[in-house]
């Protein structure tokens, strides 16, 4: 006899559950303000590079708009995706509109691969043939990259949601960024040396095209529904066998919905007279589950002497 079973309904208390969907609310506005301060600042400053690098005829400020312009678009679309997120699902999207990040990620990719091409086109001439920059005005650039950039991870850095701080964390590698140009800046003005401009746009440029390359393999992963980078099946497993009447995981499935939100589905099978406390060792599975940012779940229980292993178990879990 197979009993599948699906999450049974938690009592919770009045007052606590409608506090915490207030509380909920709220911290899904306060995210999304921070997220669209930050995607403002990040679009102004974006035009004010492209303007400026073309003024001083400095590629290096160019490919950092280059990198700017992919991170105004992970920006406003982590803003607009925070307010899609809250819609309930419907009868068309039931799990809801998180994995609308995913063509968010895949555009933005597409866009810095095809500019960091451009830009390395125009690097080869520029180190064969260096030509002259305005220093001085890369200097003010820079100072201003700095100020922005700053401005954005601190107000960010405040939040306390996920994708906040990473975020943050990006902006302040972008300050870090801007220190290498001011640097260069001051060398090209007080020396002349006009060559580290295209050498500071090649570095640019490959970090860029590591950052494209590291999310898009993480964006095929989860586009092919494989294991999230964050999730360890075989801990996992071993976190589920020490469960109380667990004998054997036989047929698992663990996927991500956008990168950070996880599902699974899982066949357990448990010793005898163990369904009588189904609720009690489905919750304990649930609470092991949400340990790896898995939100939603499938759990099937069956007793070990109703089992009988098929070609379609999963040889794998056994090796």
């Amino acid at each position: 006899m197979r009993t599948r079973l699906t999450r049974d309904p938690v009592p919770e208390d009045p007052i606590s559950a409608e506090d915490k969907a207030l509380s909920d609310g709220a911290r899904a506005s306060v995210t999304s303000n921070g997220v669209k301060i930050a995607a403002i600042l990040n679009i102004a400053f974006t035009v004010v590079e492209f303007i400026g690098g073309a003024l001083t005829n400095s590629l290096a400020v160019m490919a950092d708009a280059l990198h700017d312009l992919g991170d105004s678009m992970v920006l406003l679309s982590s803003w607009k995706i925070e307010s899609l997120s809250q819609r309930s699902p419907d009868w068309k999207r039931t799990f809801g509109y998180r994995r609308m990040s995913l063509l968010a990620a895949f555009l933005n990719a597409v866009v810095l691969l095809g500019g960091s091409v451009i830009i390395f086109f125009q690097v080869i001439g520029r180190l064969v043939n260096p030509q002259p920059v305005h220093a001085v005005g890369i200097i003010w650039l820079a100072v201003l990259g700095i100020v922005v950039n700053t401005a954005g991870s601190l107000k960010l850095k405040k939040g306390g949601s996920l994708n906040e701080r990473m975020i943050s964390w990006h902006l302040l590698e972008d300050v870090l960024g801007w220190v290498g140009i001011l640097l260069a800046g001051i060398i090209m003005h007080f020396t002349g040396f006009y060559r580290i401009d295209p050498v500071i746009t090649i570095g640019f440029t490959v970090f860029v095209l590591w950052g494209v390359w590291r999310n898009s393999k993480e964006l095929l992963n989860v586009f092919l529904e494989g294991v999230p980078s964050n999730v360890s099946l075989k801990e996992l497993l071993r976190e589920l066998g020490t469960i109380t009447d667990v004998r054997e995981i036989c047929d698992i499935h663990v996927w991500s919905l956008d990168g950070k939100q996880h599902l699974c589905a899982l066949k357990v099978i448990v010793k005898p007279g163990a369904m009588k406390d189904c609720a009690v060792l489905q919750g304990a599975i649930r609470k092991k589950l949400e340990n790896y940012h898995i939100v939603h779940s499938t759990i099937e229980l069956q007793e070990e002497q109703f089992h009988v292993h098929t070609q379609h178990d999963q040889a794998f879990l056994t090796n």
